[in-house]
Protein backbone atom coordinates (compact mmCIF):
# COMPACT_ATOMS: atom_id res chain seq x y z
CA UNK A 1 0.00 0.00 0.00
CA UNK A 2 1.07 3.82 -0.21
CA UNK A 3 1.44 5.53 2.51
CA UNK A 4 0.99 9.07 1.89
CA UNK A 5 4.18 11.06 2.75
CA UNK A 6 6.46 8.67 2.81
CA UNK A 7 8.67 8.33 0.12
CA UNK A 8 10.95 5.63 1.16
CA UNK A 9 10.33 2.05 -0.61
CA UNK A 10 12.46 0.72 1.85
CA UNK A 11 11.36 1.71 5.15
CA UNK A 12 7.98 1.79 3.56
CA UNK A 13 8.12 -2.04 2.96
CA UNK A 14 8.77 -2.58 6.26
CA UNK A 15 5.77 -1.04 7.88
CA UNK A 16 4.11 -3.30 5.26
CA UNK A 17 5.07 -5.79 6.94
CA UNK A 18 4.56 -4.30 10.53
CA UNK A 19 0.29 -3.76 9.70
CA UNK A 20 0.05 -6.43 8.35
CA UNK A 21 0.51 -8.48 11.92
CA UNK A 22 -2.71 -10.08 13.03
CA UNK A 23 -3.20 -7.21 15.74
CA UNK A 24 -6.02 -5.69 17.19
CA UNK A 25 -5.50 -2.55 15.32
CA UNK A 26 -8.82 -1.10 15.86
CA UNK A 27 -7.78 -0.40 19.70
CA UNK A 28 -6.44 2.68 18.20
CA UNK A 29 -9.21 4.15 16.68
CA UNK A 30 -10.05 8.07 17.27
CA UNK A 31 -6.90 7.64 20.25
CA UNK A 32 -4.40 10.75 20.16
CA UNK A 33 -0.78 9.01 20.68
CA UNK A 34 2.13 10.68 21.86
CA UNK A 35 5.63 9.31 20.56
CA UNK A 36 8.46 11.40 22.32
CA UNK A 37 12.05 10.60 20.46
CA UNK A 38 10.05 10.71 16.70
CA UNK A 39 13.01 11.61 15.13
CA UNK A 40 14.83 8.46 16.16
CA UNK A 41 15.10 5.12 14.27
CA UNK A 42 12.28 2.81 16.25
CA UNK A 43 9.82 5.98 17.07
CA UNK A 44 10.09 7.60 13.38
CA UNK A 45 9.16 3.48 12.55
CA UNK A 46 6.42 3.54 15.72
CA UNK A 47 4.85 7.18 14.03
CA UNK A 48 4.80 5.68 10.57
CA UNK A 49 3.00 2.64 11.46
CA UNK A 50 0.52 4.24 13.57
CA UNK A 51 -0.01 6.93 10.08
CA UNK A 52 -0.03 3.53 7.81
CA UNK A 53 -3.23 2.77 10.07
CA UNK A 54 -5.00 5.58 9.14
CA UNK A 55 -4.56 5.17 5.39
CA UNK A 56 -5.23 1.58 5.49
CA UNK A 57 -7.90 1.33 8.06
CA UNK A 58 -9.38 5.02 8.62
CA UNK A 59 -8.79 5.01 12.63
CA UNK A 60 -8.50 8.42 12.77
CA UNK A 61 -5.47 8.33 15.22
CA UNK A 62 -4.18 11.26 16.35
CA UNK A 63 -0.25 11.30 16.14
CA UNK A 64 1.92 13.64 18.39
CA UNK A 65 5.64 13.72 17.52
CA UNK A 66 7.96 14.85 20.14
CA UNK A 67 10.99 15.80 19.08
CA UNK A 68 14.25 18.00 20.47
CA UNK A 69 15.57 19.28 17.09
CA UNK A 70 13.12 20.83 14.31
CA UNK A 71 15.74 20.60 11.77
CA UNK A 72 16.81 17.45 12.17
CA UNK A 73 12.92 15.83 12.31
CA UNK A 74 11.88 18.02 9.76
CA UNK A 75 14.87 16.16 7.25
CA UNK A 76 14.13 12.44 8.54
CA UNK A 77 10.20 13.16 8.27
CA UNK A 78 10.05 15.22 5.55
CA UNK A 79 6.38 14.98 3.73
CA UNK A 80 4.52 13.03 6.28
CA UNK A 81 4.73 16.44 8.52
CA UNK A 82 2.10 17.79 6.00
CA UNK A 83 -0.47 15.33 7.15
CA UNK A 84 -3.22 16.59 9.24
CA UNK A 85 -3.13 13.60 11.59
CA UNK A 86 0.39 14.44 12.26
CA UNK A 87 1.43 17.29 14.86
CA UNK A 88 4.97 18.33 15.39
CA UNK A 89 5.84 19.27 19.32
CA UNK A 90 9.82 20.69 19.61
CA UNK A 91 10.83 20.72 23.01
CA UNK A 92 13.52 18.83 25.06
CA UNK A 93 11.60 15.91 27.21
CA UNK A 94 13.62 17.14 30.24
CA UNK A 95 10.69 20.09 30.47
CA UNK A 96 7.68 19.92 31.45
CA UNK A 97 5.15 19.06 29.10
CA UNK A 98 1.60 20.87 28.53
CA UNK A 99 -0.33 19.61 25.96
CA UNK A 100 -4.10 20.57 24.84
CA UNK A 101 -6.57 18.18 24.59
CA UNK A 102 -6.71 14.07 25.28
CA UNK A 103 -3.46 11.97 25.14
CA UNK A 104 -4.24 8.03 25.33
CA UNK A 105 -1.14 6.70 24.71
CA UNK A 106 2.68 7.72 25.47
CA UNK A 107 5.07 5.83 23.56
CA UNK A 108 8.43 6.63 24.97
CA UNK A 109 11.59 6.57 22.63
CA UNK A 110 13.88 10.09 23.70
CA UNK A 111 16.86 10.11 24.73
CA UNK A 112 20.21 9.68 23.47
CA UNK A 113 21.16 6.59 22.00
CA UNK A 114 24.31 6.76 20.86
CA UNK A 115 27.02 5.34 22.63
CA UNK A 116 29.31 8.58 22.41
CA UNK A 117 26.94 10.16 23.56
CA UNK A 118 26.90 8.57 26.86
CA UNK A 119 30.43 8.63 27.07
CA UNK A 120 30.72 12.21 25.93
CA UNK A 121 27.72 13.30 28.13
CA UNK A 122 27.04 11.03 30.81
CA UNK A 123 24.79 13.71 32.88
CA UNK A 124 22.52 14.55 29.59
CA UNK A 125 22.20 10.82 29.15
CA UNK A 126 20.97 9.76 32.50
CA UNK A 127 18.88 13.05 33.02
CA UNK A 128 16.50 12.68 29.80
CA UNK A 129 15.72 8.63 31.39
CA UNK A 130 15.11 9.86 34.85
CA UNK A 131 13.31 13.21 34.08
CA UNK A 132 12.04 12.55 31.09
CA UNK A 133 10.26 9.35 32.29
CA UNK A 134 8.71 11.60 35.51
CA UNK A 135 7.35 14.23 33.59
CA UNK A 136 5.71 12.10 30.83
CA UNK A 137 4.35 9.53 33.32
CA UNK A 138 2.88 12.71 35.22
CA UNK A 139 1.20 13.85 31.82
CA UNK A 140 -0.60 10.04 31.51
CA UNK A 141 -1.62 10.67 35.44
CA UNK A 142 -3.00 14.09 33.81
CA UNK A 143 -4.40 12.84 31.07
CA UNK A 144 -6.47 10.75 33.36
CA UNK A 145 -4.27 7.51 33.36
CA UNK A 146 -2.81 7.21 29.64
CA UNK A 147 -1.99 3.94 28.60
CA UNK A 148 2.44 4.34 28.74
CA UNK A 149 5.18 2.63 26.93
CA UNK A 150 8.63 2.87 27.85
CA UNK A 151 11.19 1.59 25.43
CA UNK A 152 14.29 0.66 27.36
CA UNK A 153 17.12 -1.49 26.80
CA UNK A 154 19.00 -4.99 27.21
CA UNK A 155 21.65 -3.01 28.98
CA UNK A 156 19.60 -2.84 32.39
CA UNK A 157 20.33 -6.96 32.99
CA UNK A 158 24.86 -5.93 33.55
CA UNK A 159 27.03 -8.17 33.59
CA UNK A 160 25.16 -11.63 33.89
CA UNK A 161 26.63 -15.39 34.38
CA UNK A 162 28.52 -16.61 31.46
CA UNK A 163 26.37 -20.02 32.44
CA UNK A 164 23.32 -18.29 31.33
CA UNK A 165 22.31 -19.60 27.51
CA UNK A 166 19.67 -16.80 27.55
CA UNK A 167 18.29 -13.75 29.47
CA UNK A 168 14.91 -14.21 31.18
CA UNK A 169 13.29 -10.67 32.43
CA UNK A 170 14.34 -11.50 35.84
CA UNK A 171 17.47 -12.01 35.04
CA UNK A 172 19.94 -9.33 36.45
CA UNK A 173 23.35 -8.83 36.56
CA UNK A 174 26.56 -6.50 37.82
CA UNK A 175 26.19 -2.87 36.67
CA UNK A 176 29.12 -0.44 38.02
CA UNK A 177 27.09 2.60 39.21
CA UNK A 178 30.56 4.42 39.34
CA UNK A 179 31.27 4.01 35.68
CA UNK A 180 30.09 6.98 33.61
CA UNK A 181 29.51 4.63 30.87
CA UNK A 182 26.39 2.96 33.51
CA UNK A 183 24.59 6.42 32.58
CA UNK A 184 22.68 4.61 30.32
CA UNK A 185 22.12 0.93 32.01
CA UNK A 186 21.51 2.55 35.02
CA UNK A 187 19.29 5.25 33.77
CA UNK A 188 17.39 2.70 31.74
CA UNK A 189 16.99 0.89 35.19
CA UNK A 190 15.97 3.63 37.39
CA UNK A 191 13.20 4.71 34.41
CA UNK A 192 11.89 0.99 34.40
CA UNK A 193 11.15 1.76 38.55
CA UNK A 194 9.63 5.12 38.47
CA UNK A 195 7.40 2.97 35.59
CA UNK A 196 6.41 0.55 37.94
CA UNK A 197 6.08 3.62 40.92
CA UNK A 198 3.38 4.57 38.96
CA UNK A 199 1.59 2.05 38.07
CA UNK A 200 1.88 1.01 42.24
CA UNK A 201 0.45 4.18 43.04
CA UNK A 202 -1.11 5.91 40.51
CA UNK A 203 -2.76 2.74 38.30
CA UNK A 204 -0.55 3.36 34.94
CA UNK A 205 -0.94 0.52 32.41
CA UNK A 206 2.90 0.38 31.85
CA UNK A 207 4.60 -1.78 29.37
CA UNK A 208 8.36 -2.22 29.36
CA UNK A 209 9.93 -3.08 26.18
CA UNK A 210 13.57 -4.03 26.47
CA UNK A 211 15.24 -4.28 22.93
CA UNK A 212 18.29 -6.08 22.11
CA UNK A 213 20.53 -4.42 19.62
CA UNK A 214 18.43 -3.13 16.25
CA UNK A 215 19.71 -2.47 12.86
CA UNK A 216 18.37 -1.36 9.77
CA UNK A 217 17.02 1.86 8.44
CA UNK A 218 17.23 5.00 10.08
CA UNK A 219 20.44 4.64 12.10
CA UNK A 220 22.97 7.35 10.67
CA UNK A 221 26.61 5.80 9.17
CA UNK A 222 28.22 8.20 12.05
CA UNK A 223 25.98 7.15 14.87
CA UNK A 224 28.94 5.03 16.69
CA UNK A 225 27.02 1.51 17.05
CA UNK A 226 28.77 -1.47 15.30
CA UNK A 227 25.98 -2.15 12.95
CA UNK A 228 25.77 1.17 11.92
CA UNK A 229 29.80 0.92 11.20
CA UNK A 230 29.77 -1.90 9.56
CA UNK A 231 26.90 -1.43 7.31
CA UNK A 232 28.95 2.31 6.41
CA UNK A 233 32.13 0.65 5.49
CA UNK A 234 30.10 -1.46 3.14
CA UNK A 235 28.43 1.18 1.68
CA UNK A 236 31.81 3.31 0.67
CA UNK A 237 32.87 0.37 -0.49
CA UNK A 238 35.86 0.09 2.85
CA UNK A 239 37.12 -2.92 4.30
CA UNK A 240 35.77 -3.76 7.92
CA UNK A 241 38.36 -2.74 10.57
CA UNK A 242 37.47 -4.29 14.47
CA UNK A 243 39.30 -2.49 17.27
CA UNK A 244 37.96 -5.86 19.28
CA UNK A 245 38.60 -9.92 18.70
CA UNK A 246 34.29 -9.42 17.84
CA UNK A 247 33.71 -12.54 20.50
CA UNK A 248 30.97 -10.74 22.35
CA UNK A 249 28.15 -12.02 21.37
CA UNK A 250 24.48 -10.00 20.96
CA UNK A 251 20.81 -10.63 20.06
CA UNK A 252 20.64 -8.91 16.64
CA UNK A 253 17.01 -7.52 15.72
CA UNK A 254 15.86 -5.83 12.42
CA UNK A 255 14.10 -2.61 12.89
CA UNK A 256 10.85 -3.70 11.76
CA UNK A 257 10.55 -6.67 13.76
CA UNK A 258 11.37 -4.88 16.46
CA UNK A 259 8.69 -2.20 16.26
CA UNK A 260 6.23 -5.27 15.78
CA UNK A 261 7.50 -6.49 19.23
CA UNK A 262 6.16 -3.22 20.66
CA UNK A 263 2.97 -3.19 18.80
CA UNK A 264 2.20 -6.81 20.18
CA UNK A 265 3.86 -5.80 24.10
CA UNK A 266 1.42 -2.56 23.98
CA UNK A 267 -1.93 -4.22 22.76
CA UNK A 268 -1.71 -7.87 23.56
CA UNK A 269 0.70 -7.41 26.75
CA UNK A 270 -0.39 -8.37 30.68
CA UNK A 271 3.55 -8.60 31.74
CA UNK A 272 5.12 -5.28 32.82
CA UNK A 273 8.44 -6.00 30.86
CA UNK A 274 8.95 -8.04 27.35
CA UNK A 275 12.26 -8.96 25.62
CA UNK A 276 12.29 -7.75 22.30
CA UNK A 277 14.88 -9.82 20.49
CA UNK A 278 15.61 -12.67 18.35
CA UNK A 279 16.86 -15.44 19.70
CA UNK A 280 17.71 -16.93 16.57
CA UNK A 281 19.98 -14.06 15.67
CA UNK A 282 22.44 -14.29 18.82
CA UNK A 283 25.84 -13.87 17.33
CA UNK A 284 28.95 -12.61 17.46
CA UNK A 285 29.93 -8.76 16.31
CA UNK A 286 32.42 -10.47 14.34
CA UNK A 287 29.62 -12.67 12.44
CA UNK A 288 27.89 -9.56 12.12
CA UNK A 289 30.55 -7.85 10.36
CA UNK A 290 30.97 -11.02 7.86
CA UNK A 291 27.13 -10.89 7.55
CA UNK A 292 27.53 -6.91 6.02
CA UNK A 293 30.18 -8.00 3.88
CA UNK A 294 28.72 -11.07 2.57
CA UNK A 295 25.43 -8.81 1.86
CA UNK A 296 27.64 -7.08 -1.15
CA UNK A 297 30.35 -9.83 -2.49
CA UNK A 298 31.02 -8.09 -5.64
CA UNK A 299 32.22 -5.19 -3.42
CA UNK A 300 35.10 -8.18 -2.52
CA UNK A 301 35.33 -5.93 1.15
CA UNK A 302 37.57 -7.90 3.69
CA UNK A 303 37.36 -8.17 7.42
CA UNK A 304 40.92 -6.56 8.99
CA UNK A 305 41.56 -6.78 12.94
CA UNK A 306 43.28 -4.21 14.37
CA UNK A 307 42.82 -5.14 18.28
CA UNK A 308 42.68 -1.80 20.74
CA UNK A 309 43.67 -2.89 23.91
CA UNK A 310 43.04 0.05 25.58
CA UNK A 311 38.54 0.35 25.42
CA UNK A 312 37.89 0.65 28.95
CA UNK A 313 35.02 3.18 29.18
CA UNK A 314 34.24 3.15 25.39
CA UNK A 315 31.84 0.00 24.46
CA UNK A 316 29.43 -1.76 26.76
CA UNK A 317 30.95 -4.38 29.00
CA UNK A 318 28.79 -7.33 28.71
CA UNK A 319 29.93 -10.11 26.80
CA UNK A 320 26.83 -11.81 26.20
CA UNK A 321 23.33 -9.97 25.54
CA UNK A 322 21.17 -13.05 24.03
CA UNK A 323 17.46 -12.30 25.22
CA UNK A 324 15.05 -14.88 26.54
CA UNK A 325 12.38 -14.26 23.82
CA UNK A 326 9.55 -16.68 25.13
CA UNK A 327 7.06 -14.15 26.74
CA UNK A 328 6.92 -12.07 23.24
CA UNK A 329 6.55 -15.15 21.27
CA UNK A 330 3.76 -15.98 23.59
CA UNK A 331 1.83 -13.19 22.42
CA UNK A 332 2.03 -14.74 19.00
CA UNK A 333 5.59 -12.27 18.12
CA UNK A 334 7.20 -14.27 15.06
CA UNK A 335 10.12 -12.00 13.50
CA UNK A 336 10.54 -12.30 9.74
CA UNK A 337 13.86 -10.72 9.16
CA UNK A 338 16.05 -12.54 9.18
CA UNK A 339 20.57 -11.31 9.27
CA UNK A 340 21.23 -11.61 5.70
CA UNK A 341 18.12 -10.23 4.53
CA UNK A 342 18.41 -7.57 7.23
CA UNK A 343 22.15 -6.54 6.54
CA UNK A 344 21.21 -6.60 2.56
CA UNK A 345 18.32 -3.82 3.59
CA UNK A 346 20.31 -1.97 5.19
CA UNK A 347 22.93 -1.14 3.18
CA UNK A 348 20.40 -0.38 0.34
CA UNK A 349 18.52 2.03 2.73
CA UNK A 350 22.52 3.95 2.67
CA UNK A 351 22.78 3.37 -0.79
CA UNK A 352 19.23 4.87 -1.31
CA UNK A 353 19.68 7.93 0.82
CA UNK A 354 23.26 8.69 0.00
CA UNK A 355 22.32 12.04 -2.05
CA UNK A 356 20.47 13.04 0.87
CA UNK A 357 23.31 12.91 3.24
CA UNK A 358 25.94 14.25 0.52
CA UNK A 359 23.20 17.49 0.58
CA UNK A 360 23.93 17.82 4.60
Amino acid sequence: MHITGLDNPIIAEDIERIIADDLPWETFRDTTVLVTGASGMIPSYVLCTLLALNDRDNLNIRVLALVRNEQKARRILGSLLDRSDLTLLVQDVTAPLAINGPVDYIIHGAGPARPAQHQSAPTATIRAALIGTFHLLDLAVSKGNAAFVLMSSSEVYGKVSDDLESITETDYGYLDCLNPRSCYSEGKRAAETICASYHAQYGIDCRIVRFAHIYGPGLSPDDGRVQADFAANVFRGENIVMKSDGSARRAYTYVSDAVSGLFYTLLLGTEPAYNVADSEHVISIRQLAEAFLASRPEKQLELVMDIDENTTGKYNPARFIGLDDRRIKSLGWIPKVGIGEGTSRMVAHFDLTANERQQL
